[in-house]
């Protein structure tokens, strides 16, 4: 059997929103083998059973046991874990729980840590090592570190970068527990966009501790002009970075939507394997995005995009996808007993979109009449606002239906508090837009709206 293209092929469970339940947690490991993973990187955000502060629990946070049942039984299966802890950026789990205000970068924002501020570093080792107490057989830890969009605005952040650089202050805040996790045989792993300033004197000191992950989900790296182009891999190597690549199966084409979108997953992913060889990716990531931010509304569950999932495993592993495309890996589906699963919780999503997606449109159009008509009284009478207020009307009855059939065909796979949140997000609003709509109508059309009423 010829070598896998990617060493490490990495599974993303970005487990802050719609996250699996237990069962369904250890029952994904048989899509994960039969998609050639050989790794999960694992978001544990709120979901962890932590220690350091109970508060930074969600209410169904996976319990000691069950962390370890799902351990052991991808150890069974030949899957690594590889744990995220987040050390910069994305630190809205610890810093929005009362009594960490103080660690803000920003004092009315709480997604980026402050990495002066006494006690910031001593958070992020103490969540470091309450995940190793638990999973101590850890090659690599992932210490995310990514878009910390307010990093240096401080003062004294701003003052230190000024005199010293950004690289400088990011490494002042990381050295330490880089040390402490070499010391112990844990290979760090880092997201590489923070470091696209940096000097060479902080890229060169930072190579030796730990790895970087280049991340980017739209195009080829060897085509796209983002912060996942060739160039950007070019100057890493040179500076003796070991790399990893960043690609996506679902998560990555919009912050609320329901499904990926196939062919970008593919092209992303296949781009990522025709550069692996030629950079010594240590591995490939394939990210999950859950939420775009962890106060942000829950992307698409894992379960409606199983397809994606397979594919991209399947062209980290073999350079290209199967041949017969998606229904080749409908077909690995259906051979492990997950297609009709999938099928059901992708149909049930895809109506649920087109619903909203429809329905966000009439909301538009009573919008746009509604408007027309308070301009100008000879635009009322004819009954057009009242004929889109009965549209928005059945829209919204419709993709309230659709939420519903998505929580049946996900149930047992993620927990019903999530699911009940996860279709809130999406069909409340339209229900606030009918809401605040009825009114206007009725004021502008009396007789029309009574009629319909």
């Amino acid at each position: 059997m010829p070598e896998p293209v990617v060493p490490i092929r990495a599974i993303h469970l970005d487990l802050k929103g719609v996250p699996p339940t237990p069962e369904r947690l250890i029952s994904l490991l048989d899509v994960l083998s039969a998609a050639k993973y050989n790794a999960i990187v694992a978001e544990w955000e709120d979901t962890f059973p932590w220690t350091v502060d109970p508060r930074f629990r969600c209410e169904t946070a996976y319990t000691r046991d069950e962390v370890l049942r799902f351990a052991a039984a991808a150890a069974q299966r030949g899957i690594e874990i590889i744990s995220l802890v987040q050390c910069l950026g994305h630190m809205e789990t610890p810093l929005s729980v009362a009594g960490y205000e103080h660690l803000r970068e920003v004092p009315h924002k709480s997604d980026v840590l402050n990495p002066l501020a006494p006690g910031a570093r001593e958070l992020v080792q103490a969540m470091v090592d309450d995940v190793l107490e638990l999973l101590p057989d850890q090659r690599y830890l992932h210490l995310g570190g990514d878009e910390a969009w307010s990093f240096g605005t401080h003062p004294h952040t701003s003052a230190y970068i000024a005199e010293h650089g950004k690289g400088a202050l990011y490494l002042h805040h990381i050295d330490p527990i880089l040390d402490k996790l070499n010391a112990r045989g844990v290979r760090p792993i880092l997201w590489h966009d923070m470091m696209l300033s940096w000097d060479s004197q902080a890229l060169r000191r930072f190579a030796p501790k730990a790895d970087l992950c280049v991340w980017g989900y739209g195009g080829r790296p060897d085509t796209t002009g983002a912060h996942h182009a060739v160039k950007h891999f070019d100057r890493l190597c040179e500076h003796g970075i070991t790399m990893w690549g960043g690609t996506a199966y679902k998560g990555a084409d919009g912050h609320n939507v329901d499904l990926p979108v196939w062919a970008t997953r593919e092209e992303n992913a296949q781009g990522y394997a025709d550069i692996a060889g030629k950079y010594g990716l240590a591995g490939v990531i394939a990210t999950a995005w859950s939420r775009y931010s962890t106060q942000d509304v829950q992307c698409e569950p894992i379960d409606g995009a199983l397809d994606c999932l397979v594919n991209v495993g399947l062209i980290l592993h073999d350079g290209e996808s199967p041949e017969g495309g998606r229904d080749a890996c409908l077909g690995i589906l259906d051979g492990i007993g997950e297609r009709q699963t999938f099928e059901a919780c992708f149909a049930a999503l895809a109506k649920l979109r087109d619903a909203r997606n429809g329905a966000w449109g009439v909301v538009r159009q009573l919008r746009e009449v509604l408007t027309t008509a308070t301009l100008d009284g000879r635009r009322r009478g004819a009954g057009v606002s009242v004929g889109r207020l009965k549209w928005l009307r059945d829209a919204v009855a419709h993709a309230g239906a659709a939420g519903m059939e998505v929580k049946s065909a996900h149930a047992g796979l993620v927990p019903a508090l999530w699911l009940e949140r996860y279709v809130a997000e999406r069909v409340d609003p339209l229900r606030e837009e009918l809401g605040a709509l009825e009114p206007r109508v009725a004021a502008l059309e009396p007789a029309g709206y009574a009629a319909l009423s």
